[in-house]
């Protein structure tokens, strides 16, 4: 390359930085406004499950006595009710978890007999070592499929491609589940679910060893949605003008998609991904209960069941926060790459 063309280069290089580096603010702007709609959106949400726990067909009074509740009288199960404000309005019950709660008092589960924040503790890590594992997964595969599929439409890969897809896109979570445990636990001798051996603490090993399953059937129903919008982001990109313009300069294939066809075709591809966590959390949760994986899931069930409120309003919150959150950044990430985007 010569010396001008070169200068050219870095030139144009300085001037995108310099132009990215414009619209932070402007990228700042939508964190907080979309920080403003998020904190009362899940205010709101912890609400409405207070409300719908205090009206589903469970005995949160049987669930937190266990076997003694037949044996207990009716004046102390009316006497431990009261102590356990069970009698209350859900709103008053929502109100006082809500006011501790901003200040740091997530309560304490009457399930677990921890504080709310010690039982999320020790299980955060694992769905979020599961999700995150999930979606790298998922965005990866993602990525070679749409990318092989968009270079010839119609062609073979493309239909194994699609047919993969729409089959993950039809069969639920917890049936691929199911059927990941039949076909790979049963008959290749994979773990079938847990952390580690029976009676074993978690190792690194035991971790790798056990999340093949889980984070496969995970990865899978994340793919309809990211594949088919990547792939028609790919399909488009190799019509434009800039790419035939690139072939007629004479430049490779690798090369016109590593810098013509990857670069527009990602700044969709972030939104997709961020719109999807919610979906990815829900999945998450279906797939470590089929493979009984010691994350969130499993309180979450059991504390609904329970009615344990401080518990199920906390993975809630957590849950609308990630969600949230994954959302904002994605959007924030398309108005710093690009340019023509004003207002998400």
């Amino acid at each position: 390359m010569s010396r001008s063309g070169t200068a050219s280069g870095a030139r144009g290089a300085t001037a995108t930085l310099s132009a990215r580096r414009s619209r932070i603010p402007e990228a700042w702007a939508l964190v907080w406004r979309r920080t403003l709609v998020a904190v009362p959106a899940t205010a709101a949400v912890t609400a409405a499950v207070f409300w719908l726990a205090s009206i589903a067909p469970f005995n949160p009074l049987a669930s937190y006595l266990g076997s003694r509740y037949e044996q207990a009288t009716p004046a102390e199960r009316a006497a431990l009710a009261h102590e356990l404000g069970l009698n209350d309005s859900w709103h008053a019950v929502w109100a006082r978890w809500f006011a501790d709660a901003l200040g740091g008092d997530w309560g304490t589960s009457r399930l677990y007999g921890q504080p709310v924040s010690e039982v999320i503790a020790e299980r955060l890590p694992f769905t979020a070592l599961l999700a995150g594992l999930g979606l790298f997964t998922a965005v990866v595969l993602s990525m070679v499929l749409a990318l092989a599929a968009g270079r010839r439409p119609g062609g073979i890969v493309d239909r194994l491609a699609l047919l993969l897809v729409h089959i993950a896109q039809a069969v639920p979570p917890f049936v691929l589940g199911l059927v990941a445990i039949a076909v790979f636990a049963l008959g290749l001798g994979l773990p079938a679910g847990g952390a580690a051996a029976g009676g074993s603490d978690p190792t690194v090993r035991s971790l790798a060893v056990h999340l093949i399953l889980p984070v496969g059937v995970l990865a899978l129903t994340q793919l309809p949605w990211l594949v088919l919008n990547l792939r028609a982001s790919v399909i488009e990109a190799l019509d434009s003008d800039a790419v035939l313009a690139a072939r007629g300069r004479g430049l490779g294939e690798s090369t016109i998609l590593r810098a013509h066809v990857l670069p527009v075709a990602l700044l969709p591809f972030m939104t997709v991904i961020g719109s999807r966590l919610g979906e990815l959390v829900t999945g998450s949760l279906l797939v470590e209960a089929v493979f009984s994986w010691p994350g969130l899931a499993s309180a979450t069930i059991a504390s609904a069941v329970a009615g344990d409120f401080p518990l199920l309003a906390a993975v809630t919150a957590l849950t609308c926060a990630a969600v949230f959150a994954g959302s904002i950044l994605a959007d924030a990430s398309y108005v710093l790459a690009d340019p023509r985007v004003r207002d998400v």
